[in-house]
């Protein structure tokens, strides 16, 4: 089978399928057959609602929960990781959402995760036996800096605790 940019309709090569940038694609993700933390990453899509939802109380304990389905004590992220990125940006542009400097703050954290990479490093037999997460650090690295064009619009609010977190954010996309 070939991959998806190599294939081809009558008019020529078929693009890729759009990825989900917004809340609104969240159900476009296969969430059952990816793993987070705590197993099946199935739960994301109402962390996600939750954070969205205005809801203060709400939206903290999912955040909460969240982070550590996905980031870990801070640094250990998993294969859910990269894909619930580009809802972390959106949510982070929401003026509604209650914790948007926590969700930069989470954004920095996956940014800055590299535990498995580090170890790899120092131990290189460690590739054979847990590549996958290394790759899983990796992609989640790259999904949080594809989306860092969203940077200027958010050091533009008016938030300095806001501003502050964006500033930091971007500086950990330019090391």
């Amino acid at each position: 089978m070939k991959p998806c940019t190599e294939l081809q309709n009558s008019q020529g090569a078929v693009p890729p399928p759009r990825q989900p940038t917004t809340l609104r694609d969240v159900a476009l993700v296969s969430w059952g057959d990816i793993e987070d933390s705590s197993g099946s990453a199935a739960a994301i899509p109402y962390l996600l609602a939750a954070i969205a939802s205005g809801d203060k109380a709400a939206a903290q304990n999912a955040l909460d929960r969240l982070r550590h389905r996905i980031c870990r004590h801070g640094f250990v992220v998993g294969q859910a990781t990269a894909v619930t990125v580009p809802f972390l940006w959106d949510l982070a542009q929401r003026p509604q959402t209650s914790c948007r400097v926590q969700v930069l703050r989470l954004l920095r954290n996956i940014a800055d995760a590299r535990q498995w990479e580090t170890t790899a490093a120092a131990y290189p037999k460690l590739r054979r036996r847990h590549g996958d997460h290394i790759e899983w650090e990796s992609a989640a690295r790259r999904a949080v800096r594809a989306q860092r064009s969203i940077i200027p619009r958010l050091l533009a609010e008016r938030d300095t605790e806001l501003v502050d977190a964006t500033e930091a954010l971007a500086s950990t996309l330019t090391e």
